[in-house]
């Protein structure tokens, strides 16, 4: 849990590993606010971290920055505690979470989980809310995921900037692992995100920051190299895949990883994109290599082990 000083009262970050996405929660007379959850298998993680932030007040309203699994996988385990629990989403997924499309969810593309669950409202994109005693703007934050926002408070300037900024880059931009155009997107979120000067950025995973510029100057630097080699953010778009299922994992035979790797439907596009020439287990075994070259991963008898 982290109360950063340079943190306005009321807000508390939760910051959690690579698996799960940072969750932030906000009390205020307005009542007790908490944007992402995190995924699964953190889930009962996530309810502890919030009810002792809280200290026994009930959670009233759940935001999600977007519907990516380790930013709502544990919206199921939140609404089931807090029967009462109010959950707003971006627009654009919203028939897909009403009728649990998976497919149009990322969740079975990717090979990840998440309970389904309901919602209540909408975070749409130029509204304002008040969460924790201040006055919290949401902006369209497409590039990372074209339904995303990221959520801005003026008067402190504080910016929850979600995956389309971390102080190392930004997240996977996903709709160009599905052929979609989307770096263009990535450069207009980076350019509206300098637009608004945040002091201090709650980012989506990593620490809270406070120096916008070279964190800028990073993410349009890797952006610039992903858009001349679309196939290097391929194949950081499939190492990301398969790292964060040994993150859920932890260890795994290598014939069982390679089981489910071979079933992943983004990891078949990306193949059949950028490696024709390469059988897909040929290919998958170079990402394992590389990521092991990284030390993202120990390869060792026969298993796969997170490091």
């Amino acid at each position: 849990m982290t109360r950063v000083s340079f943190l306005p009262s009321g807000v508390t970050v939760l910051e959690r590993g690579w698996l799960s996405a940072n969750n932030v929660v906000l009390q205020g007379a307005e009542g007790a606010t908490l944007v992402d959850s995190g995924y699964v298998k953190h889930q009962a993680q996530t309810l502890a971290l919030v009810q002792h932030a809280l200290q026994g007040r009930s959670l009233d309203l759940l935001v999600n920055t977007h519907l990516h699994s380790d930013h709502c996988g544990g919206n199921h385990a939140l609404q089931t505690h807090y029967p009462e629990l109010h959950t707003w989403i971006p627009p654009g997924l919203a028939q897909a979470i009403q009728h649990w499309t998976e497919d149009a969810l990322s969740y079975k593309p990717t090979g990840q989980n998440c309970p389904a669950f309901r919602f209540n409202g909408l975070l749409q994109p130029g509204s304002t809310h008040r969460w924790g005693d201040m006055d919290w703007q949401v902006h369209a934050a497409p590039g990372h995921d074209p339904h995303s926002v990221i959520l801005f408070a003026p008067e402190h300037r504080l910016l929850m900037s979600a995956d389309a900024l971390w102080q190392n880059g930004f997240g996977v931009v996903f709709p160009e692992l599905e052929g979609v155009d989307a770096f263009d997107e990535v450069a207009q979120t980076l350019d509206l995100i300098e637009h608004l000067n945040p002091a201090t950025i709650i980012p989506g995973h990593g620490a809270v920051f406070t120096e916008l510029a070279p964190a800028l100057a990073l993410a349009r630097s890797k952006l610039n190299g992903f858009a001349q080699n679309p196939e290097r953010h391929a194949r950081y778009g499939a190492k990301v895949l398969l790292k964060f299922k040994l993150l859920e994992w932890g260890q795994i035979s290598k014939a069982e990883f390679s089981d489910w790797a071979t079933r992943v439907p983004y990891l078949h596009s990306l193949h059949q994109r950028f490696a024709q020439g390469l059988t897909l287990e040929t290919w998958l075994d170079m990402m394992l290599a590389e990521l092991e070259r990284s030390g993202a991963v120990q390869m060792q008898g026969g298993m796969l082990q997170d490091a």
